[in-house]
């Protein structure tokens, strides 16, 4: 099996996860408010049904795309919301349900024909095929989070975590970016814990800059699903602390994240 193909296999498991969470909820449950301020889990569903159909345009008219992208530059800070609040607005929650199972089997597809070294055009930089469905599996992931969340569900880490973490530390530098902040020149040292005790690391071995913790952790850190302050992580070197406090693996503006759960429990 190709890396690609391993991939987009990945990214169709993580996504029949999230549908098991949801395929069996009532009208209640799909309105139901989740962490996302003002966002239900139809929002969440909404916004991935949205984001790979977009994916899906970006992969096959590039062109049409790049309207998309003009769209996002004239409002960054809300056309993220406005999309996913239209397809609530517009659609029943069963309706909403498959619109997002057929957009994203279109979009596997459509990724797993993609002709070899191609690149697709993204909000960011464009992409070779693996990385576009890492982020996918990225976001699938985090708005899956949300649900399980809103639901109480406990969702047991899975190997998949390695594409968030990965994609996590990749995206170090556009964190900075992003954010108007000149990227550290040295390379970090990051070690992550898998739940079996496995040590998955990146970065050169004797970097001064370190980051240490669970690998779940990791992941809730850069898609901004928990605050430093609830995660076992460590960091060694002022970049590194630097870095935990700003890291994110999702193009776009970096948003107010979550507060402490300390904060959330004395509302």
């Amino acid at each position: 099996m190709s890396a690609v193909a391993a991939v987009i296999d990945d990214l169709s498991e993580e996504s029949e996860q999230l549908d098991a969470l949801v395929a069996g909820l009532g009208e209640e449950g799909w309105r139901g408010p989740t962490p996302a301020e003002r966002w239900t889990v139809a929002h969440q569903i909404a916004h991935l049904a949205w984001t790979d159909e977009v994916a899906l345009l970006a992969a096959t008219e590039p062109d049409r795309f790049a309207d998309e992208v003009a769209r996002a530059l004239a409002a960054p800070e809300t056309f993220v919301d406005e999309a996913a609040a239209h397809l609530v607005d517009a659609l029943a929650p069963d309706a909403l349900l498959a619109r997002w199972r057929e957009g994203r089997r279109r979009l596997h597809a459509v990724l797993r024909q993609a002709p070899e070294g191609a690149r697709i055009p993204w909000y960011g930089p464009p992409m070779g095929v693996a990385s576009l469905a890492t982020a996918r599996l990225m976001e699938t992931w985090a708005h899956g989070q949300d649900v399980a969340d809103a639901l109480g569900v406990t969702r047991a880490p899975t190997a998949r975590l390695r594409h968030v973490a990965r994609i996590g530390v990749r995206a170090r530098d556009y964190a900075y970016g992003v954010r108007g902040i000149t990227a550290p020149d040295e390379e970090f040292r990051v070690e992550l814990r898998t739940p079996q005790g496995e040590m998955i690391a990146y970065g050169p071995e004797g970097a001064a800059q370190r980051v240490t913790g669970p690998l779940l952790d990791f992941c809730l850190l850069v898609t901004h699903r928990a605050h430093r302050a609830d995660l076992a992580l460590t960091a060694e070197g002022r970049h590194a602390e630097q870095w935990l406090s700003i890291a994110q693996a999702f193009a776009g503006p970096p948003g107010p994240g979550r507060p402490p759960r300390a904060e959330r429990d004395a509302r």
